[in-house]
């Protein structure tokens, strides 16, 4: 009989695999981890394909045939990409894997080869126990999330959609990991968000033309000058709140739980009840408003001359449904002097909570914590369930993490000392191969 790893031991592994992701100056080992999960996989039996979209970049899908084939199907992904870590600062090396003091450390432990660990470790569960789920299930370990998909996900949809052919609902990164919160009767409730909207990533470069010149003559057309000052105008505007549908009903529920009078009818209520919630406010504050953020400025090549072109990147982020007003008002604050075009254009996405796929989620959860209050939310940042949702997915942020009985919390995402509780790990699997085998 075949031993296969455990999950804490597949995260660790993956970990030392340095998959940093350098956006338009390429990535190490991608296609390194790819072939990994490929000879864990053919190990335990099962056949997945390994698709290269591009030399050391790649991807694997598998797909594990249902009991019930009629029934429509479910993907998971994850991405096996990480951002790079510089070793200064950090307790230990970045791609050790390293597990200690009741952590999987490195980087990566929580964004997300912990996920990726627990879909692998719920696959060799099942090849060693004869496990089939009720419906097909679709596993897919992408490259290239850490910077737009282009060459992961997003390739996936553009150059194979068949692979997903009959998939209903996808369910990724972020979502299903306790919230602790300290009513005013001093009782702790545990919320556990799942995400089923995201807000949208629309990734701006704009371009302000002008008069070239002699920097020492006056210029009123300097597309600079033109260009800052728009950026300066974008950068104060303040953008109203938006009580997005799965933000309102977290908010219900949590006033109701933690017994807390609640006016959501107005922003200052809103923001009234934000105020407390403890660290649901993290959960909820950055999807209440669209985003814009300056991150890359360009102009001129010498001191005294006057370019004739500017340029600037903006990040923007819209909620569901504000993406054209938001653009609209964008163009307003840049001016007339500049321009605008897409890097990337990934709308955001929004699913209904009311239905079987939400109350599996919440059911694995509830089995494991049975005071678990489960919430929707809308995330603030993107997923690569924006690409699948081009197929017609509902798409759910669910990466369930345990409950660690010493208190230890995953900590350290995109920066140092990133860890996920050895205990959190192995409780999530419990929780993730039940939702994959039941829903």
């Amino acid at each position: 009989m075949t031993v296969h790893p455990d999950v804490v031991t597949i995260c660790s592994e993956l970990i030392a695999i340095d998959t940093s992701n350098y956006g338009s100056r390429g990535s190490n080992g991608e296609l390194d981890a790819a072939r990994y999960v490929v000879g864990l996989l053919r190990a335990a039996g099962y056949d997945p394909e390994l698709i290269v979209s591009e030399p050391n970049r790649a991807n694997v899908v598998l797909r594990v045939a249902g009991t019930d084939r009629s029934q429509p199907g479910l993907l998971v992904h994850g991405h096996l990409d990480v951002v790079p870590a510089e070793p200064g600062g950090w307790t230990v090396a970045p791609f050790e894997g390293r597990v200690a003091d009741g952590y999987v450390w490195g980087r990566g432990a929580t964004d997300m080869k912990d996920m990726v660990a627990m879909m692998l470790a719920t696959l060799m569960r099942w090849a060693s126990r004869g496990i089939a789920p009720r419906r097909d299930v679709v596993f897919a370990f992408v490259a290239d999330e850490e910077e737009d998909g282009a060459l992961g996900a997003e390739w996936l949809v553009r150059n194979r959609p068949e692979l997903f052919d009959g998939v209903a609902a996808a369910i990724g990164e972020t979502g299903g990991q306790a919230v602790p919160v300290e009513a005013p009767d001093g009782q702790v409730r545990r919320f556990y968000p799942i995400a089923v909207a995201e807000r949208g990533s629309l990734h701006l470069r704009v371009r302000a033309s002008g008069t070239a010149g002699h920097g020492s003559r006056p210029n009123p057309d300097n597309p600079a000058a033109h260009l800052v000052t728009g950026l300066a105008r974008l950068t104060e505007h303040r953008w109203p709140m938006t009580l997005t549908p799965p933000i309102r009903r977290l908010l219900e529920i949590a006033t109701q739980t933690l017994g807390l009078d609640a006016d959501l009818s107005s922003a200052q209520g809103v923001e009234a009840v934000v105020d407390r919630i403890g660290p649901l406010r993290d959960v909820v504050e950055p999807s209440l408003y669209p985003s814009t953020a300056v991150t890359v400025l360009e102009a001129g090549y010498k001191y005294n001359v006057v370019p004739g072109e500017a340029h600037a990147e903006i990040d923007v982020r819209s909620v569901p449904g504000g993406e054209a007003d938001q653009l609209a008002t964008i163009d307003t604050l840049l001016g007339p002097a500049v321009t605008r075009s897409f890097l990337s254009y990934r709308p955001a996405i929004e699913a209904e909570w009311d239905n079987l796929w939400f109350d599996a989620m919440a059911a694995a959860v509830r089995r494991h914590d049975p005071d678990a209050v489960v919430v929707p939310f809308c995330m603030a940042g993107g997923t690569d369930a924006k690409p699948f949702a081009e197929l017609g997915m509902a798409g759910f942020g669910f990466s369930p993490l345990g409950l660690d009985p010493d208190g230890r919390t995953p900590a350290g995402m995109h920066g140092v000392d990133e860890r996920v509780p050895v205990a959190a790990l192995v409780q999530g699997l419990e929780m993730l191969d039940e939702f994959l085998r039941t829903v």
